[in-house]
């Protein structure tokens, strides 16, 4: 009987010795180890900027051994205010996320949420991109003087789309430009969709004059020709994009979009720690530089506290604007 226990403290010994382990552990306080059970949360509708962000992280995540089996679910509604809801409710959750970006930071003024992003844990800001200008390939409209010339004549019988409420970066691009064109926003007939998937068919449908989104939203649409862009709202042009910046158009604005990622409040330093970390090292991976590049994405990586004070900067600006406009 005893020399039985004995073989059987030697067997298990082995197999603590020659089995390797499932997940790696190493760095501090096992900051690398996979999150098992890990969920991201999409705050809008499928096809939208937010779920189009997650679900490549996750893909690059997954093709480099990062992270395995991670589930990517949508909770849409109010401008992403639902679902940032939800986070802050999953207090000391370590294996929630949720993708967000600036529509979610005027959402929360806008929709006049009882929670905002200074009650979620910051992780990191992953990417910014220009938006670009949009119709579809039925429209009248071939270049962006003829657009400007009918908006600026009436305003308000060319209605613009944005995949965000009032405050997101669909909503304030359109406003910045008519600004620069000598309309007041007010007068701008803007119309907001739950993402650049439903704003997608609207457009296409003509139910709005022109549509403003991300350019990693639409690429395929665009290089298939179904839409057509009248021009791009970053500083430069886009590699593939045949459009010209509102800036060379005449129009004096320079606007860009970013996307980040949260969690829920309360977490373990422990987990907190895996959740920066897991998003550095997909950062690092070739996977995601080829994503970021095939998506027309800007990196804009920032982590942990830097991207606190980065969200508290843009929720100061975000509320200024919305002032101005009598939103806020």
């Amino acid at each position: 009987m005893r020399l039985r226990s004995v073989l059987a403290v030697i067997s298990a010994a082995l197999l603590v010795l020659l089995v390797p382990p499932l997940v790696s552990t190493s760095g501090s306080g096992g900051a690398t180890a996979q999150i098992q059970g890990m969920r991201v949360m999409v705050p809008n509708s499928p096809g939208g900027g937010y779920d189009i962000t997650a679900r490549t992280a996750v893909k690059a995540m997954d093709d480099a051994n990062l992270q395995r089996n991670v589930e990517v679910f949508n909770l849409p509604g109010a401008g992403g205010t639902v679902g940032l809801g939800r986070v802050v409710n999953e207090r000391g959750n370590g294996k929630l996320a949720m993708s967000m970006g600036l529509g979610v930071v005027g959402s929360v003024y806008t929709n006049h949420s009882p929670v905002s992003l200074g009650d979620t844990t910051p992780i990191a800001r992953l990417i910014q991109e220009s938006n670009v200008v949009v119709v579809g390939k039925d429209s009248k409209y071939q270049t962006l003087d003829q657009l400007l010339r009918d908006w600026k004549a009436n305003p308000g019988a060319v209605p613009v789309g944005g995949g965000s409420s009032p405050g997101g970066p669909d909503h304030l691009a359109p406003m910045q430009m008519a600004e620069a064109i000598g309309l007041s926003p007010k007068q701008v007939n803007y119309i907001a969709y739950d993402g650049g998937g439903e704003l997608l068919a609207s457009i296409l449908g003509g139910k709005v004059g022109f549509g403003v989104s991300g350019i990693g939203e639409y690429r395929d649409q665009i290089e298939s020709g179904e839409l057509r862009v009248l021009a791009v709202t970053g500083a430069e042009r886009l590699p593939g994009v045949d459009a010209p910046t509102l800036k060379e158009s005449g129009v004096d604005v320079e606007f860009t979009n970013w996307r980040g990622i949260v969690a829920p409040p309360g977490l373990s330093e422990e987990d907190r720690k895996k959740l920066v970390g897991l998003f550095q090292r997909m950062h690092d991976t070739p996977e995601w530089k080829e994503a970021m590049k095939r998506n027309g994405w800007e990196d804009a990586f920032m982590a942990g506290p830097q991207f606190g004070a980065f969200l508290k900067d843009q929720n100061d600006r975000v509320v200024s604007v919305l002032k101005e406009l009598g939103l806020a």
